[in-house]
């Protein structure tokens, strides 16, 4: 093994240079950072020429907190780690699988649903699974009996006013329909939560799981059910889309880990 403090002999142009082997190893350090600054900006075919987030996350320092920067950071270092191309990557894969979409457009759906996901602090799974509920055949142009629009299925008439001016107003755009949606259904989960909370008599565990389910049943409008029958059955539905489909997004983990606890942990931590 050498020493780190050795010397060794580079020949150039018939002159012999002596370099310290530790000097060489920051040069090296150097340029092992740029190499994955370079890869954090780089657009997603490069990630699908070459799927480096599967070896980044092979490594065992890359433990669960880690995994979800969305959580643990801010919205603009959370979009520059390797953590967020392995979700954009997952979402896409998970997309392609329900033979709904061409890989292009699980690309551009999964950049947009991953990346807002991300600034409202949730989990992508979630967003994964409210899509798949509302619009499985991922319609751009579906629409409700009730005048919801998109792979959201959101109600124009209730949201453009609020969030025309942020997002626009065309929600048959699957960008604008996402960044209402996922703006739409964070604003929910935060209003749970902050009901949650305000009773203090509930224990943390009980209240993580009432609180997702009650975010959904607003995200629907399911307030006393009186306008959509069985819509009370919502939570489970989307929990079952979820299970069933979001398997790569979730890596392993189960509704609680990759869905509950952290979405309570996120909206929670404002209160």
């Amino acid at each position: 093994m050498l020493a780190l403090d050795c010397d060794y002999r580079v020949e150039l142009g018939g002159t012999i240079r002596k370099q310290s082997f530790a000097h060489l190893l920051l040069l090296a350090g150097g340029a092992l950072v740029t190499l994955i600054f370079t890869l954090s900006r780089v657009h997603p075919v490069f990630v699908r020429q070459a799927p480096v987030v599967d070896a980044i996350l092979q490594h065992d320092y890359v433990d669960s907190a880690v995994r979800a920067p969305w959580l643990t950071s801010s919205t603009e270092v959370a979009l520059r780690t390797p953590e967020f191309l392995a979700d954009r990557e997952r979402f896409m894969r998970d997309l392609l699988r329900t033979g709904k979409v061409n890989e292009a457009r699980a690309w551009r759906l999964a950049d947009v649903a991953v990346s807002e996901a991300y600034r409202r602090r949730l989990p992508p799974a979630l967003v994964l699974g409210v899509m798949l509920t509302e619009n499985d055949e991922l319609n751009s142009s579906a629409r409700s009996r009730v005048g919801a629009v998109g792979l959201m299925q959101v109600h124009g008439r209730s949201w453009r006013s609020a969030l025309g001016r942020m997002f626009g107003t065309n929600l048959r755009n699957d960008t604008t329909n996402l960044r209402y949606g996922v703006y739409i259904l964070s604003y929910m989960a935060r209003r749970a939560t902050a009901k949650t909370v305000a009773d203090t008599t509930i224990e943390d565990s009980f209240a993580s799981d009432s609180s997702w389910r009650t975010a959904l049943l607003h995200y629907n409008g399911c307030v006393r059910g009186t306008n959509t029958r069985g819509c009370q059955s919502y939570p489970v539905t989307v929990q079952r889309n979820v299970i069933e489909n979001a398997k790569t997004t979730c890596n392993g983990m189960d509704f609680e880990a990759c869905v509950a606890r952290p979405l309570w942990l996120s909206t929670r931590s404002e209160h």
